[in-house]
């Protein structure tokens, strides 16, 4: 007997026979002699004990009588079927049952002492509810579909876990009213019917213990293990949430309900039909293993591992089964695979392959540690599951291609998202032509009457950086030649050897002038050809043997040159670049916010944007100028952090480097098109493209009448050509100062005539960072290193 009563409930609950003791008396007064002698033998038992028709609230009166009770339900529970029937009494949503067929204890027993049997996502809610509708169904008389199915799982003697169907039969009950039900109004049950969830409202009509449940309920299981795992499995697989995504926890448990295998485990590859390999899926990386791959990312499909083993499956389609792993390996000339298995204490295993439309997306993995638990005729039972995890792969495959879209479009080409609406409008127009015309012509993608605004911070003499730092690992390579040549023994190849070391000794002499275009390939080419020959073919002293290995050492595997120099450089480049970009990419996610533009950015030395504003880009939201000004100060306020930024770094970088800003202020609106042989906007127009002149000119010019650049270390310039836009920045700068983020002083100049450009001129402000982020985090140079790569 198992009695687990619920914590409230809108029912007084009464365990009663009276309704069977009624059809009992009927049968006494009938003709039939063995039927009626039958019921007047029970009746007569009964009668001592008037709780079963009264009502039994103790329920040690039903395990003091459980002979009783069974011949009292003999018919309903007929000793024949006693060991095929899984049945008992109960009362309907309740735990509270007894009277088990002996199919039903042997199930209890095999799920053991400490198992509990309740139904399965029940919770206090539902069984409050599902009690109330059962009263309006049946007092009430209200057509209501309240009984979705019900299952109980309960583990086999080897754990497995079964699902078994609930179905009930009331027929032996009665719902009666008591002194504090509350009698509903149609309005009143309408409005329950509508508020499901609305537990407080139902507890309201329906007070704890206003109604009896009088009588006693019987409840048939039947064992739907395969399709209550079927739909757990097709459930847990179409979880739109990746999040959410089966685990392998559950999975392997419903494969095991589905096939009876205590210890069976899956896994799962993807099939790569590009490169005919198979790998593991991204999204289930640690979710769902493999036993094919259990250390490689990826294997070739006709890689020797599988061998001809896989040729049916890849070929045909067809599942593989290893009915027994150590015969396998006996028998198959693919004895690798075979071991690789049993190493994992695989003893049998099927391999199915997952079809979508002809096409195999990947192999489903089944594997067990005992011989012949899995074999050719239990694996026909993924036929029932197959379906679902093709869908799901297919649904895998269709959201990888589109990240690698989205992967494709954010780093290889410039289509921003302000702009995407239009590009995917144009496509939208290609789809619903192509079936009218063949040959559609793309409309050209143009946005008109925008607003520019152009920035960059630029590493302040990076060209003569790099030249300075060539330089030095060529002297130093020529150096650590001469040195191998000076420790050499004097009496081999004394000629050569001479006339090699007065033609090192020129070039390093040579290098102390400006660096000429072709100087480091000339001496690269020589090194090679005409030293390194050399080295290898002329006998070494010991001390001659270690500088040749340290020389060979310090060569950069893809120059064959010295680096060391240039890298440093080349890292502090890289390493400002990432940071100053990093930035300027957060501090745009802001500016969207702002008003919706066309955004772009670039690394070269150093890092400049594009910002294109106005209504053409976002059609359904009003535009007004006073974006374009906020937008302006965002601007500058962003190459001031990225300044800070900057000089966080200097001291941190292996080589210094300072960096110059500029923003250019364009007040005349134009239009930009995009160029479909370039993939990127450009300018469109003539006289537009006086714009993009002054863009590429203006930060190597100088101030007017002098040969100072227009640009300086740690100070921002701005260029402009109307009084307007000299006022506007001027309030800017003065709010900025206001902040203590700009210096007080200001400098302005005009700016040299560019060719087709005159009449510039240019405000200058220094940048205070002499206490900038005072408490920030002191940066190592590994530090550096760890992020760039």
């Amino acid at each position: 007997m198992d009695i687990h009563l619920p914590k409230e409930s809108p029912f007084k609950t009464i365990i009663s026979f009276h309704k069977l003791i009624e059809s009992l008396e009927e049968i006494a007064l009938s003709n039939v002699d063995y039927r009626a002698n039958y019921a007047k033998a029970l009746l007569k038992q009964i009668e001592t004990i008037p709780e079963f028709r009264t009502g039994i609230q103790d329920f040690s009166i039903i395990k003091n009588n459980e002979a009783l009770i069974k011949n009292l339900l003999a018919d309903l529970f007929p000793t024949a079927l006693t060991n095929n029937e899984i049945k008992a009494v109960t009362i309907p949503f309740q735990n509270v049952s007894f009277n088990y067929t002996d199919r039903f204890k042997k199930i209890l027993r095999n799920a053991g002492d400490e198992f509990y049997m309740e139904i399965r996502d029940f919770d206090d809610h539902q069984f409050y509810i599902n009690n109330c509708c059962l009263i309006l169904g049946v007092y009430y008389k209200q057509r209501i579909d309240f009984n979705k199915p019900f299952f109980y799982d309960i583990p086999d003697e080897e754990g497995v876990e079964k699902h078994y169907r609930i179905l009930y039969n009331a027929d032996f009950m009665e719902i009666i009213p008591n002194e504090n039900s509350i009698d509903l109004t149609q309005d009143e049950i309408n409005l329950l019917i509508d508020n499901y969830n609305d537990i407080d409202l139902w507890k309201e009509k329906f007070p704890p213990g206003s109604w009896t449940l009088k009588g006693f309920g019987i409840v048939s299981l039947f064992d739907a293990t395969i399709e209550s795992a079927i739909s757990n499995l097709k459930s847990n697989l179409l979880k739109p949430d990746s999040k959410t995504v089966a685990t392998d926890e559950i999975v392997t448990n419903i494969f095991r309900s589905i096939f009876k295998v205590p210890d069976l485990r899956v896994g799962f590859i993807v099939y790569n039909p590009e490169e005919e390999k198979f790998l593991r899926p991204l999204k289930f990386d640690h979710q769902l293993q493999s036993f094919l791959l259990t250390s490689d990312q990826e294997v070739d499909c006709k890689n020797a591992f599988f061998g001809c083993s896989f040729e049916n499956l890849l070929d045909n389609k067809e599942l593989f089964v290893i009915s027994d792993v150590k015969k396998f390996i006996e028998e198959s000339s693919n004895k690798k695979l075979g071991e690789h298995l049993l190493k994992q204490g695989i003893q049998s295993c099927v391999f199915a392959p997952v079809i979508k439309d002809d096409h195999l997306l990947g192999v489903v993995e089944l594997v067990s540690s005992t011989v012949r638990d899995l074999n050719s005729i239990n694996a026909t039972k993924l036929e029932l599951v197959l379906p679902y995890l093709t869908d799901t792969i297919d649904r895998y495959n269709t959201d990888m291609q589109h990240q690698i879209a989205s992967i494709i479009q954010r780093e290889y080409t410039t289509i921003h998202p302000s702009v995407y609406w239009k590009f995917k409008k144009e496509s939208q127009n290609y789809f619903q032509n192509t079936n009218q015309t063949k040959d559609y012509i793309f409309k050209e993608i143009v946005f008109k009457n925008v607003y520019p605004l152009y920035g960059q911070i630029d590493i302040k003499g990076s060209s003569e950086h790099r030249n300075e730092t060539v330089k030095r690992d060529l002297k130093n390579q020529l150096t650590a030649l001469l040195k191998i040549f000076e420790s050499q023994d004097p009496n081999i190849n004394l000629v050569l050897l001479e006339q090699r070391k007065f033609e090192l000794e020129s070039f390093r002499d040579e290098l102390d002038a400006p660096l000429k275009a072709d100087t480091e390939q000339y001496i690269q080419r020589y090194i090679e050809e005409e030293i390194h020959p050399l080295l290898k073919n002329t006998k070494e002293t010991q001390k001659s043997e270690k500088l040749e290995r340290l020389y060979f050492e310090s060569l950069d595997e893809k120059s064959g040159l010295f680096y060391q120099e240039r890298k440093k450089f080349d890292n502090a480049m890289s390493i400002i670049n990432k940071r100053l970009a990093t930035v300027l990419d957060k501090k745009q996610v802001e500016a969207q916010e702002i008003y919706p533009h066309y955004y772009e950015r670039f690394k070269t030395d150093g890092v400049e944007h594009n910002l294109y504003i106005g209504a053409s880009i976002a059609p359904t939201k009003p535009f007004d100028i006073m974006y374009l000004h906020n937008l302006r100060l965002w601007q500058l306020q962003t190459l001031c952090e990225m300044e800070l930024e900057h000089h966080q770094l200097k001291e941190s970088l292996p080589y210094e480097l300072d960096v110059t800003s500029l923003i250019l202020v364009f007040s005349a609106p134009l239009s930009i098109r995009f160029r479909m042989d370039e993939k990127r906007f450009d300018v469109d127009g003539t006289y537009n493209a006086r714009y993009e002149v002054v863009k590429k000119r203006i930060d190597k010019s100088n101030i007017k009448g002098t040969n100072e650049r227009i640009t300086e270390k740690e100070k921002i310039t701005i260029v402009y050509s109307q009084n307007s836009e000299e006022a506007e920045y001027l309030k800017y700068i003065k709010y900025l100062q206001h902040k203590k983020i700009l210096e007080p002083s200001i400098e302005q100049f005009e700016v040299e005539d560019l060719q087709g450009v005159s009449g510039l001129r240019a405000i200058r402000v220094k940048v205070i960072n002499n206490n900038a982020n005072p408490v920030k985090q002191k940066i190592t140079y590994q530090d550096l290193l760890d992020e760039l790569n």
